[in-house]
């Protein structure tokens, strides 16, 4: 059994959790079924049940396409400041 919280929360017990593939950030549907509700996933099971190999071979085909992405982006040329470091060192040390 689960209570409503004042932010009208619900906290699923974690056998039904564990059996359905239920995990932080999943999408959940409530959908009215006469005198009750249903709950179910807004996608597809096998979406969340994605064994090691296969989340290690989506985030790299990710990081690839980022990497991608990045090494179009024209970066702009970098302005100067009027100082450098090193003389924010040197008014320090005149001030001994």
């Amino acid at each position: 059994m689960s209570k409503v919280t004042t932010k009208l929360q619900v906290s699923v017990p974690k056998a039904l959790a564990d059996r359905y593939g239920i995990a932080p950030g999943v999408d959940l549907v409530w959908e009215p079924a006469g005198e009750a509700l249903r709950v179910r996933l807004a996608e597809p099971r096998a979406v969340y049940a994605l064994d090691g190999r296969e989340r290690l071979r989506l985030f790299d085909a990710a990081t690839r396409r980022q990497t991608k992405r990045q090494s179009r982006r024209q970066l702009a040329p970098a302005k100067t400041r009027g100082w450098t470091r090193d003389e924010l060192y040197d008014r320090d040390a005149g001030a001994r």
